[in-house]
């Protein structure tokens, strides 16, 4: 894995072609297991819990996904990565998605080949300090240093903000969130700046979270999703509206408590497709008709992953915003099942 990190575009591209063409929908279903890059550690995203079983909002899309295609929300092999390793973890096809906080961009759509099927996530980068720097606001942080993710958009997000604002910062090169919170915490930066949900996440791991403050500044557009290889359309689909469906489930009603009832029948047509009572969608994607009824149940709808792993009553405390649904003032929306 370490030596990936030094290929190419082009080299990256190439794997993804290749790899894209054995038909992954195939590969999963014989070998029984779902292959799923992760992040290295980020609580209530991605993370090994006290018992080594991962958990988080991220995780549970892998587990949606298992569900649906083989009927077993365990069947998942997490395969941690970095910034730098993931896309080549994906292109080789040593992982079948990466679900992962990973930035939907032009150039990683287009240029790498990769198919990012929806967002999973809205956000945005953001900058934690000590409160005892006394800093109220990014613009104030002229000759900081800085602990940043190499090979992410944070990179370039920040380098345009520091420009911009004509300030100046030193960069701490880090890798894994563990490493930037180790270096954080040790004085070794003065700033953290990632995702700033990937800041609350951490924060929420700090012996003191209240002596850190996220200042105010949003610097970017960062729409978090899973991908998959491009050209591995079957694949792309079966991801892509495992995702609708937990979206869908939460407009719907559909929650874990009551979708063994619904799934009995209901008068509503659209609920019924998607808990394959009636009509063919399971058909069409190659999967068995319950197969949106198994993801679901792996672990809620969206509106239950996400109060589960990272939401207000959580200590990582996001509340909705963007990612509320489309019905209550957020960007959360769903195709229609039909």
């Amino acid at each position: 894995m370490k030596k990936s990190v030094i290929l190419g575009a082009a080299t990256v591209a190439g794997l993804a072609a290749s790899a894209a063409v054995a038909g992954t929908v195939d590969d999963v279903k014989a070998r029984g297991t779902l292959n799923c890059g992760v992040t290295t550690g980020l609580v209530g995203f991605a993370a090994p819990d006290a018992n080594g079983e991962w958990q988080g909002f991220d995780v549970s899309l892998c587990r949606a996904v298992a569900a649906a295609v083989l009927g077993d929300a365990s069947a998942v092999e997490f395969v941690p990565t970095t910034g730098k390793t993931r896309f080549t973890a994906l292109a080789s096809g040593e992982i079948d998605m990466l679900a992962r906080n990973t930035t939907w961009t032009f150039s990683r759509d287009v240029d790498l080949k990769f198919e990012f099927i929806g967002v999973n996530y809205y956000d945005g980068q953001g900058f934690m300090v000590p409160k005892a720097l006394g800093v109220s606001s990014a613009k104030e942080l002229d000759g900081a240093t800085v602990c940043i993710q190499t090979g992410t958009t944070t990179e370039l997000n920040l380098a345009d903000f520091f420009r911009a604002n004509n300030i100046s910062y030193e960069p701490v090169p880090i890798e894994t969130n563990a490493e930037a919170q180790q270096q954080y915490l040790a004085g070794a930066c003065d700033v953290y700046t990632t995702d700033a949900s990937g800041l609350a996440a951490t924060r929420a791991t700090f012996e003191n979270p209240d002596e850190h403050v996220l200042l105010p500044e949003i610097i970017s557009k960062e729409p978090l999703g899973p991908l998959v290889r491009h050209g591995d359309h079957e694949w792309g689909d079966v991801v892509r509206w495992t995702l609708n469906a937990l979206v869908s489930a939460e407009e719907l009603g559909v929650t874990s408590a009551n979708i063994d009832e619904l799934s009995a029948g209901t008068d509503n047509p659209e609920v019924n497709r998607l808990l394959g009572t009636e009509g063919t969608l399971g058909e069409m994607l190659g999967l068995d008709a319950n197969w949106a009824a198994n993801a679901i149940k792996a672990g809620g709808n969206y509106g239950e992953v996400f109060a589960k792993n990272i939401g207000e009553e959580t200590p990582i405390g996001l509340a909705r915003g963007l990612n509320a649904q489309w019905t209550d003032g957020g960007l959360l929306y769903s195709p229609p099942f039909r």
